[in-house]
């Protein structure tokens, strides 16, 4: 609401504004006592705006006991809203301790975010003290440590950018979601490692106020983000707000993401004449200055400022690459996706933790790859064996082939998107806990072993408030093959729940009539059916039918304004422009 001109409007008119006001304000705090405390210094200000004066405004003024009384009566409310309550009371009866103020979002945030980025470095001395009994005890913890480096790291992003005001808190929503989000998914991926004895349950327990603070904090921001976009606080939710006056995102002239410099947009395009002039390039054959895709990275300078670009002629490179966390805005492009390709065959059957069997890792932020390969050979019988691992913040993938059997692609963390790429496996073989979306993709399944049974995805979301989800959009599902002479003999499913609150959306696509007609099938026994958040939404082919799909609570076939929240603009968070002849469709095709 703006407030403008007052000392125009009538004695009257004032009076009448003031109530609506008022009423607003009650009405948020019945509806969400959460925010009511985060928002006190919002409403002050609206209030001051407008001329009037209310107790919120008496409290900031009153005395230190009052202020903790007032501080404690926020805390309750703002608890409310979380999961772990008495974790989170505990956390905030401690600031008020400190004499730390609790009268602004951002103090309530950095204090959450703050005791959790603390918990999580006490927990990781802890597990120093940690006594292995075997090689792989050692080897998962040393996958823990490298986990819970990152979740500090990503747990330092979300405080260092938390902001001073309403209005840039709010432009950073969707970075601070993704961050937590990452944060708990490596604290959960950490303690998956270990073997299942004591030391695994030692690790659960290390962790467990860790987990609890960060769902806290992702509770929190849910809710003040919720507060800001119903009451459109001036100069706060516009952002928002653009996105979701239709149900669609703002779009505007060239369709990519906001995160893009011009550089980007131009690969991203792949339009006819667009020539990139690579920084090296790399040739089996010795025509390149490298004949490695790992010596052509490690020769990248330190600080390299702007798009790092490699060319990759073609060839088969049987090595394995890591773009480590260090190298950022890493664009690599090949001859082609089964011209250009990296192999490898790490898998777990070979003793290879499924953390460590990628032929390729993408850690570094804004990683892009155009027309290659990424493979696994290591084949059926050797279980766990992933093609890529992908790490990388605003990650895109374009004309690329992902091949393997079990675990083919990990979508491990953060916001990522595949545009008319292969992904090719049968057990799980899309899987992690990103936010990740495949755009116009070809879902290819294979053949299994015999006592196997295909899987599409395993989304691994493992907290309600995440930010994350799998989202097929105008994908064709197909069968390989060798597939199809025995796909009535092998039954083939959309997904499984991996964790508790897996979620995946599939919608616009063609599926084939191998899919069982139940869709869907469960992980072990009831876990997670009634959490999990499965959805369907204009799909084709006769695979698509939904008259015998599961009946689970969290299985839902949702309408077209549901399914407008999982589009690339809306579920990616970005500030999408639209344009014509792009690679990137923005919200629902019909």
């Amino acid at each position: 609401m703006a407030f403008q001109d007052f000392d125009l409007l009538s004695e009257r008119r004032q009076a009448e504004r003031k109530r609506k006001m008022r009423k607003r304000v009650a009405i948020a705090v019945v509806s969400s006592l959460a925010i009511a405390g985060v928002v006190a210094g919002v409403i002050i200000a609206v209030v001051q705006r407008s001329g009037g004066s209310s107790s919120a405004t008496n409290a900031t003024q009153a005395e230190p006991t009052s202020q903790i009384s007032h501080s404690q009566k926020m805390i309750k409310m703002i608890c409310s809203s979380t999961d772990y309550r008495d974790t989170c009371k505990s956390t905030f009866d401690k600031a008020v301790k400190s004499e730390k103020n609790l009268t602004q979002p951002k103090d309530l945030l950095k204090v959450a975010i703050g005791a959790t980025f603390d918990e999580v470095k006490e927990a990781f001395d802890k597990t120093k003290k940690f006594k292995f009994n075997s090689p792989q005890e050692k080897a998962a913890f040393e996958d823990c440590k490298q986990l819970l480096e990152d979740a500090v790291e990503e747990l330092h992003s979300s405080v260092s950018n938390l902001g001073d005001s309403i209005g840039k808190f709010s432009s950073k929503t969707p970075d601070l979601n993704n961050w937590l989000s990452a944060a708990i998914s490596y604290q959960h991926s950490c303690v998956d490692g270990f073997p299942d004895e004591k030391l695994k349950t030692e690790m659960q327990k290390t962790l467990k106020i860790a987990k609890e603070l960060t769902s806290n904090s992702l509770a929190i921001i849910s809710e003040v983000s919720s507060f800001l976009t119903t009451f459109q606080i001036p100069g706060a939710t516009r952002h928002l707000l653009e996105k979701e006056a239709s149900g669609l995102p703002a779009v505007g002239e060239d369709g990519l993401p906001s995160w893009m410099n011009q550089e980007e947009r131009r690969i991203l395009k792949g339009k006819r004449g667009v020539k990139l002039t690579p920084n090296v390039v790399v040739a089996k054959d010795g025509s390149g200055k490298f004949k490695t895709i790992s010596e052509a990275l490690a020769a990248m300078p330190e600080k390299y400022t702007g798009r790092y670009v490699i060319y990759i002629k073609a060839g088969i490179y049987d090595e394995y690459i890591t773009v480590t966390k260090k190298m950022v805005n890493v664009t690599m492009y090949g001859d082609g996706s089964q011209k250009t390709i990296v192999t490898g065959n790490k898998n777990f059957v070979d003793g290879v933790r499924t953390f460590q069997t990628a032929s390729f890792a993408a850690l570094g932020d804004g990683f892009m790859a155009q027309a290659m390969g990424f493979r696994n050979t290591a084949g059926p019988e050797k279980h766990q064996a992933v093609a890529i691992r992908v790490q990388s913040d605003r990650a895109i993938f374009l004309n690329c082939r992902f091949e393997g059997y079990q675990d083919t692609l990990y979508v491990q963390t953060h916001r990522q998107f595949y545009r008319s790429c292969v992904i090719a496996g049968t057990v799980d073989f899309i899987f992690g806990d990103a936010t990740a979306i495949l755009q116009n993709c070809l879902i290819v399944v294979r053949k299994p072993l015999d006592n196997q049974q295909n899987i599409v995805t395993a989304q691994g979301r493992v907290d309600r408030h995440e930010t994350t989800g799998i989202v097929l959009q105008n994908c064709r599902i197909t069968a390989d093959k060798k597939l199809i002479p025995v796909k009535s003999k092998i039954q083939t499913y959309l997904g499984r729940p991996w964790k508790e609150f897996s979620r995946t959306i599939i919608m616009e696509s063609s599926i084939e009539d191998f899919i069982d007609p139940a869709g869907f099938m469960p992980w072990e026994g009831d876990f997670a059916l009634k959490t999990l958040y499965y959805a369907e939404f204009n799909n084709k082919g006769p695979g698509a039918k939904i008259n015998a799909r599961v009946k689970w609570p969290g299985y839902k076939k949702i309408n077209k304004q549901e399914a407008a929240k999982f589009t690339v603009g809306t579920f990616l968070d970005g500030d999408w422009i639209k344009g014509a002849g792009v690679p990137v469709h923005f919200g629902l095709y019909n």
